[in-house]
C-alpha cells in the first residue's frame, strides 16, 4: 500500500509567517456559515487499528477538550471570496504564480511539470484558489464547493478575520466521531465501496487512471453533499483535506519512520486530516477518522481545504 495519493509540498521557504489580517466588523461578513456545538470532556484521538503505522495513527490515547463550535461544512469558494473582497488578501498560490493540481482536471494542451515520484500532481501556473485548474478556468458553478489552493497560512489569515481559528487534530477526531465511541468512519465501521455503498466523496475505480465517479463526483463535491454525521457536520471524510493548527508530530516512532518526522518537524509541517476525493482503500486509506496526514505550510493544491471553530455559544 504506498502513499503516494497524499499532497506533494513546496520547497521550504524562510518566511512562513501568517499574514495579519484585521478582524471582520461585527455584521460584516456577508457569507456565513452555520456551526453546530460541540460538547467538551475527555475524548479519544488516534486508534487501536492503525494502517500507516509511520504515520502516528496509534495508539489511543484519552485527550481533555473544551466545548467548542464547528463549521457544519468546509469553507466555500463563495464564503472565501468574501473574506478576499473585504481585506484585499493575496494567497500564497498568486505569490508563488502556481499551485498543484491534480492531472485529469488539466487539458491535455497545458505545459505543466510533475511532482517527482507522483507525476499525477501538476505544477500549474496561474493556479489558484479562484482559477483552480490555471489562469483558462474559473470558479463558475463550484461557489458551494470547498475552497482549495489554499495554504496553511492562508487558512490561518481567514481565521482572523472571520473570528475563529483552525481546529486542533483532537478537536478535529472529536467533531468527526459525531458522538460515537470508537468508529472508523464518521458513518460507523462500514467501508465504503465502488458500488452500492458510497457515504462520502472518495476515488472509484483504480488510481490514477480510472476514476468510475460512481459517488457522483469526479472531484470536489458542494460541501453539504452526503448525509452529516452525529454532530450535524458534513464530509468529514473525502471531499478535500482540512488543514488544522496542530503540528506534525509521530508520537510512538519505529525506526522506519524517525526520518520522516524528523523532516516535517524542521519544515514546520501541519497536520491535515479526513482524506479527499482522490483517498481508495486501495492505495491512501487516510479518509479515516484516525489517519493523518503532514504538509508544510505554504503548500496549495486542488485537493486540501479547511473550515474553522470558535468558542461556544453563550461565551
Amino acid at each position: 500500500m504506498t502513499q503516494s495519493c497524499c499532497a506533494p509540498h513546496r520547497d521550504p521557504v524562510p518566511d512562513q509567517s501568517v499574514e495579519a489580517v484585521a478582524p471582520a466588523p461585527a455584521g460584516a461578513m456577508p457569507v456565513v456559515s452555520d456551526t453546530v456545538d460541540i460538547p467538551g470532556g475527555q475524548v479519544q484521538v488516534g486508534t487501536r487499528r492503525p494502517v500507516h503505522d509511520g504515520d502516528g495513527e496509534s495508539p489511543m490515547r484519552a485527550m481533555r477538550v473544551k466545548p467548542f463550535r464547528m463549521d457544519v461544512a468546509a469553507v466555500t469558494n463563495e464564503r472565501f471570496a468574501a473574506f478576499i473582497a473585504a481585506t484585499g488578501y493575496v494567497t500564497e498560490a498568486e505569490k508563488f504564480g502556481w499551485s498543484f493540481v491534480f492531472f485529469d482536471k488539466l487539458p491535455e494542451a497545458i505545459a505543466t511539470q510533475g511532482a517527482v515520484g507522483t507525476e499525477w500532481w501538476r505544477r500549474v501556473d496561474g493556479a489558484t484558489w479562484n482559477r483552480p485548474e490555471g489562469q483558462d478556468s474559473d470558479l463558475a458553478g463550484r461557489e458551494q464547493h470547498p475552497v482549495t489552493h489554499v495554504s496553511w497560512n492562508d487558512a490561518s489569515a481567514f481565521a482572523q478575520w472571520a473570528g475563529g481559528r483552525l481546529p486542533s487534530e483532537a478537536e478535529w477526531e472529536h467533531a468527526a466521531r459525531g458522538g460515537q465511541a470508537d468508529p472508523m468512519f464518521p458513518w460507523g465501521d462500514r467501508e465504503p465501496n465502488d458500488a452500492d455503498f458510497m457515504p462520502c466523496n472518495i476515488w472509484q475505480g483504480s488510481f490514477p487512471g480510472t476514476n468510475t465517479a460512481a459517488d457522483g463526483y469526479r472531484w470536489t463535491a458542494p460541501v453539504r453533499s452526503f448525509e452529516p454525521n452525529g454532530y450535524g457536520l458534513y464530509n468529514m471524510s473525502g471531499n478535500t483535506w482540512e488543514w488544522t493548527a496542530d503540528r506534525w508530530r509521530v508520537r510512538s516512532l519505529k525506526k522506519t519512520s524517525r526520518e520522516r518526522d524528523a523532516s516535517a518537524v524542521a519544515t514546520e509541517q501541519r497536520v491535515m486530516k479526513g482524506g479527499s476525493f482522490l483517498c481508495h482503500r486501495s492505495y491512501c486509506y487516510r479518509y479515516r477518522i484516525a489517519a493523518r496526514h503532514g504538509n508544510t505550510p505554504d503548500t496549495t493544491t486542488s485537493h486540501v481545504g479547511f473550515r474553522l471553530v470558535y468558542s461556544p455559544t453563550g461565551t
